[in-house]
């Protein structure tokens, strides 16, 4: 990737907004060894989640234009913020490879027209051939409008300490 001489912190922003986006939603339907499922949750919720995955793993971007709300912000691990149209771009990276991972400590609550999906994941990924990997905290916040759910908020905090992987 080529870092924009007018933005320096755009290869740090592009690079945690994809790792917490591709595949966001990858562990919360249950493809590790330890199983996490949506049961409880509606099932437009648990179909737009669906759909929210599938767009992130193929970086459709229509699609999840469909899916993020107009107001959405993401709040990165090093606080900086993104707003819709910035996190759109970031799916149009090339060279960006991110491993398989389980979504751990799961929370999820759903209050009416808005819900909590959130979690511990150890995210791992190659750009530009170097390796990084991070053990985060995440939450996503879904809200209902119109009739279908989009994600209106992904807040990333990085966990410090002796769980911290170095790459």
């Amino acid at each position: 990737m080529r870092i924009p001489t007018d933005d320096p912190n755009q290869a740090r922003r592009t690079l945690l907004a994809l790792a917490v986006t591709m595949p966001a939603l990858a562990g919360w339907g249950g493809s590790s060894a330890a199983p996490h499922t949506l049961a409880g949750l509606p099932p437009d919720l648990v179909a737009a989640i669906g759909d929210y995955d599938r767009a992130t793993v193929g970086n459709d971007v229509d699609a999840l234009a469909k899916l993020v709300a107009d107001d959405y912000v993401l709040v990165n691990s090093d606080s900086t913020l993104q707003d819709r149209q910035s996190y759109l771009k970031d799916f149009t990276v090339p060279g960006f490879k991110l491993d398989p991972y389980t979504l751990e400590q799961q929370v999820r609550k759903v209050w009416g027209t808005a819900a909590l999906l959130a979690g511990r994941v150890q995210l791992s990924w190659t750009l530009d051939g170097k390796r990084e990997s991070r053990l985060l905290r995440i939450a996503h916040v879904w809200i209902k409008t119109d009739g279908s759910w989009r994600i209106a908020y992904t807040q990333l905090t990085r966990i410090a300490g002796p769980e911290q992987i170095p790459a």
